[in-house]
């Protein structure tokens, strides 16, 4: 029962998400966007991407050179 009403609510935030993202696709026609914007977009994009893939290459270096274990465990002793 339990799983039944966390998957109702889970489409019905879904049909709701695509409603909205269908009514403000076709509503909106009515503001263009200059060539600041484009640029401010395109440098969020870029500043976003580089924000993402810096942490996940971070992540990956910390776990595989071993900051991410416990003070005075080995890795041996986990194999």
């Amino acid at each position: 029962m339990r799983n039944v009403l966390l998957i109702v609510v889970l489409l019905a935030l879904l049909a709701g998400t695509g409603v909205f993202v269908y009514f403000g696709l076709v509503g909106g026609h009515h503001a263009e966007l200059g060539v600041h914007g484009w640029t401010a977009m395109a440098l969020g994009i870029v500043f976003s991407l580089v924000v993402g893939i810096g942490l996940m290459a971070l992540m990956f270096y910390s776990s595989r050179h071993g900051y991410d274990q416990l003070p005075g465990s080995d890795r041996r002793e986990r194999e």
